[in-house]
């Protein structure tokens, strides 16, 4: 008797699990608004140091007084037939005071992403030069968590991640975007990234608006403008360019790498 009970608590659990995933809505296509908000006050006072302080440490105090302590800039994210296209808006109102054109502060990416192929091809703003980089998608080493939140009205789980060798990254994405893509250069998780975190550089990537559509094909064109490298053709370039930089090279570097 105790054997048939048991059997029948196990059919009804996998009976309930069946009819979950016939009557769950999975989005495969549409657009993503995200937010992109860094904390301007925590940056700056990074930069401050025993060399630079008798001149930056009062302009961080005027910088307080007149800009606002988070910078918020807004982007899309275009997706269908696992291929995606994130396009930042123009941000160059945002922040004109000291400090708010630095690398690390703007949008410099946009890119579309292939993500069947495993391949990206990325317009990127370099100071005043544009880059083309063409390459394939970062490999990032995610370690899933329990832990859960809810975004633009979707149920997230958490994902932990090291980049550049030192950057820290907390993520959340949903299985109910059975998209492996997210903001920016971040991909390689079981759904869409809809949150990023950059708790050590003081920014985030939020969406806060998810709409179900047909995306067109134009908005999944790849950018065309730059000067065509890749990854590590970048990455040389910007040593080169900064290699008499000193420590300030390093923010800028990251920044360009992401």
């Amino acid at each position: 008797m105790k054997k048939i009970t048991l059997i029948t608590i196990a059919l009804l659990l996998l009976s309930g699990d069946i009819l979950f995933a016939q009557n769950a809505h999975f989005v495969n296509s549409g657009v993503i608004e995200f937010e992109k908000t860094v904390n301007m006050y925590a940056i700056f006072k990074r930069s401050i140091n025993k060399d630079n302080e008798a001149y930056v440490a009062p302009a961080f105090e005027q910088y307080k007084k007149n800009q606002p302590q988070f910078k918020k800039m807004k982007s899309t994210l275009s997706f269908a037939d696992n291929k995606s296209m994130f396009n930042p808006e123009d941000d160059d109102a945002g922040n004109p005071g000291f400090w708010g054109d630095e690398a690390m502060v703007k949008q410099n990416n946009t890119t579309f992403t292939d993500l069947a192929a495993g391949t990206f091809i990325s317009k990127k703003s370099v100071f005043e030069s544009t880059f083309l980089v063409t390459d394939t998608t970062r490999k990032i080493h995610w370690k899933i968590t329990d832990e859960t939140r809810e975004i633009a009205g979707y149920v997230c789980r958490r994902a932990n991640a090291i980049v550049l060798d030192s950057v820290y990254v907390v993520a959340f994405y949903t299985e109910e975007i059975p998209v492996s893509g997210g903001p920016e250069s971040f991909t390689g998780l079981p759904g869409m990234i809809l949150g990023v975190a950059l708790p050590h550089e003081n920014i985030t990537w939020f969406a806060t608006k998810v709409t179900e559509s047909t995306v067109d094909q134009k908005a999944l064109n790849p950018p065309k403008k730059g000067k065509p490298v890749n990854g590590k053709q970048l990455a040389e370039t910007l040593h080169a360019a900064m290699k008499d930089w000193g420590t300030y090279a390093n923010e800028s570097l990251k920044a360009f790498s992401l």
